[in-house]
């Protein structure tokens, strides 16, 4: 019986699947990138020598437009050294902000209305003769239990 990893590799070499290999290359591509700029990345593609990275917040554009040549030499560098990717050849690069990757929404969490937990017990006594405070006193008790 093979296993997945043989009929996966079977798979990605047929001509019709040639797109699945150019995704692997741009995965690897990506990787070689550090943590910050991993994160900066949502996808890139290669059409017709030229690498386009889009980015996830427009505030990377900037940074990645200064590091052009870094960007340009790990292209190269991931051509010479891995064979699954000699197609991967690029001679300028465009930077820019993908409007199919949103921001990310800060979901508010916490309410404005503050709600604070019931610090009073109602296990006190009514020390009171009259009727009526007493009543009152009953009912802050039940309050009180109700808020616990």
């Amino acid at each position: 019986m093979k296993k997945a990893y043989t009929i996966l590799s079977h798979l990605s070499s047929l001509p019709q699947f040639k797109v699945l290999k150019r995704q692997e290359c741009y995965r690897k591509y990506i990787k070689l990138l550090g943590p910050k700029w991993q994160k900066a990345v949502a996808f890139i593609y290669i059409k017709e020598e030229t690498l386009f990275i889009a980015v996830t917040h427009p505030g990377f554009k900037m940074e990645l437009n200064y590091n052009r040549d870094l960007l340009k030499s790990l292209l190269t560098q991931l051509n010479t050294h891995d064979t699954s990717c000699k197609n991967m050849y690029a001679s300028e690069i465009v930077i820019f902000h993908s409007k199919y990757y949103p921001l990310k929404q800060k979901t508010n969490t916490l309410s404005t209305i503050p709600h604070y937990e019931e610090r009073a017990s109602n296990t006190f006594t009514i020390h009171s003769q009259d009727a009526d405070l007493q009543a009152k006193f009953e009912h802050i008790k039940e309050h009180i239990l109700c808020n616990r």
